[in-house]
């Protein structure tokens, strides 16, 4: 029972600056006692987004030239702190397909993975060439290309990296690891018929 398979991602895209942004802040602990994701995405960066008294700040996300961007630009160290797979979650409610970034904590990097949403990795100045030219245009093309791990943007194409067993779930369709065992309801059911402590 395979997903969708992931070999392209295009849209547009946000610069979200700083490293070592730890999934605190983009998801404040107050909102881990929701019983199911749904509605995470409107929490996305709040208390960087909002002061104390409800206002919006000067933050990317509040700009109106980005909300249609669907493909996160972030630093280094991105999705570190704690394992709260809340963070990606909240990042995939609030329509982002794709985050592209000088390196992410790697359990962040697999709980965004079982998403659906690749965390690819670029350098620090193919990340600032990208941020510049969104800057310049927030309507800039984006042209994610999973198998050949590369992005384009404004017809340049950068060279990314993406670890090879991501890639393989993303294009087969395998990215959810119960969906992988739905595939092989036969597989389990021997394996488990095999155990002395099952019956």
């Amino acid at each position: 029972m395979a997903l969708d398979k992931i070999n392209k991602i295009t849209g547009k895209g946000i610069f979200v600056s700083g490293n070592d942004v730890d999934t605190d802040r983009i998801i404040p602990a107050r909102y881990l006692k929701c019983v199911t994701f749904d509605g995470l995405g409107e929490f996305l960066f709040q208390d960087v987004r909002f002061s104390e008294d409800g206002k919006k700040t000067n933050h990317v996300l509040n700009d109106d030239n980005y909300k249609d961007a669907n493909i996160m630009i972030v630093e280094s160290n991105f999705g570190c702190g704690s394992s709260r797979e809340h963070a990606p979650q909240s990042i995939k409610r609030a329509g982002f397909d794709a985050i592209i970034g000088e390196s992410f904590a790697e359990i962040f990097y697999g709980n965004s993975l079982t998403l659906g949403m690749p965390c690819l990795e670029a350098s620090k100045e193919q990340i600032q060439e990208i941020a510049a030219a969104l800057e310049a245009n927030p309507k800039t093309k984006i042209e994610i290309d999973i198998e050949n791990e590369t992005v384009t943007v404004n017809a340049k194409t950068y060279e990314l990296s993406l670890k090879a067993s991501a890639k393989d779930a993303l294009t087969t369709g395998m990215w959810d690891a119960i969906a992988e065992l739905l595939a092989n309801t036969e597989a389990v059911d021997k394996t488990a018929s095999a155990l002395p402590y099952i019956s």
